[in-house]
């Protein structure tokens, strides 16, 4: 057989790929891509008296510059935002750093310290939200107590009654709990640094700040991006904990209202508030676009920059 009747063959259909990956594949596009299709789409709706009537963006007009619907997206938008800020300069920061003094082979029992640490992560959001709301208390927590046997008594207050300090207690909480995250995905990084590199580094001369400043840190960028993604994607999915601690009104005073409380009100309903399919839906679009753009603004100016910086 020649060389161009072996080109000529046609190779056989792969269905041992459609066999594999075909559930998976049925199970995302059921679960994940049909609902956010169904979504765009009733955000385009309006519906009155049981009839829907295509709006195109009025929905979102509506939302946006009415004043009804606007005051309270553009409070939840912005909480967001300060929610997610807290997370990347404090709860990244710390998980930086405590993979850097895990990686340590100086460090004994680091295997212990590590899982403490990540084990927050793995309870439930509801049951961390209820635990420090009865810790933080001023009637029956314990927090007031703890600061006064420390000498710090006078900084207690209702840290989650106020509206000027509840999210920001919130977002410590949520810092707590999930600081374990960053820790261990730049943990595993730190761990696959080749030793020849740091051991060259140090026959170089160099101590182990210059170590990390000039060696680890430029190879850990990409999970230091990957880890600033998945904060900014679950920061404005976030819901569970403000829902348990503060309820759907994400009182006082809505000051720890979440797009995704928002959303929750706006298209289930709550007390006096009436359900509506179609605003929830643009809401819900206005997330997915939110969280689309700055991810697609994250990896067009900070991961170009990050890869050039490697090369």
């Amino acid at each position: 057989m020649t060389p161009s009747n072996q080109h000529d063959e046609k190779k056989p259909f792969p269905w041992h790929l459609v066999f594999f990956l075909g559930p998976g594949l049925l199970i995302y596009v059921v679960f994940s891509v049909y609902p956010l299709l169904d979504t765009l789409v009733l955000s385009l709706y309006n519906e009155q008296q049981g009839q829907s009537s295509f709006v195109g963006l009025q929905n979102f007009i509506t939302l946006i510059t009415d004043d009804t619907w606007s005051q309270a997206f553009w409070n939840a938008l912005g909480n967001n935002f300060q929610f997610f800020a807290i997370h990347m300069l404090v709860q990244n920061p710390i998980g930086l750093l405590l993979a850097v003094l895990l990686s340590s082979p100086k460090l004994r029992l680091s295997g212990t310290y590590r899982t403490l640490i990540f084990m927050p992560t793995m309870l439930s959001v509801v049951i961390i939200g209820f635990v420090w709301q009865l810790l933080l208390s001023p009637i029956w927590g314990i927090s007031e107590d703890f600061l006064y046997s420390i000498g710090l008594g006078q900084y207690f207050d209702a840290w989650l009654g106020k509206e000027s300090s509840a999210l920001i207690t919130l977002a410590f909480i949520s810092v707590w709990q999930f600081v374990g995250i960053p820790m261990m995905l730049i943990y595993a990084t730190l761990l696959n640094i080749p030793d020849d590199i740091v051991d060259a580094s140090v026959v170089d001369g160099a101590n182990s700040l210059q170590t990390f400043w000039h060696i680890k840190l430029p190879l850990i960028l990409p999970t230091i991006a990957m880890v600033s993604i998945l904060t900014f994607v679950a920061n404005f999915n976030a819901f569970e904990l403000i829902y348990a601690v503060k309820g759907a009104l994400a009182g006082p005073n809505f000051s720890t209202d979440l797009m995704g409380t928002f959303f929750y009100r706006t298209f289930f309903g709550f007390q006096l508030q009436q359900g509506s399919a179609s605003m929830g839906a643009a809401v819900a679009t206005l997330m997915f676009l939110i969280i689309l753009v700055g991810v697609m603004l994250f990896l067009f100016f900070i991961q170009r920059r990050i890869q050039r910086f490697q090369f």
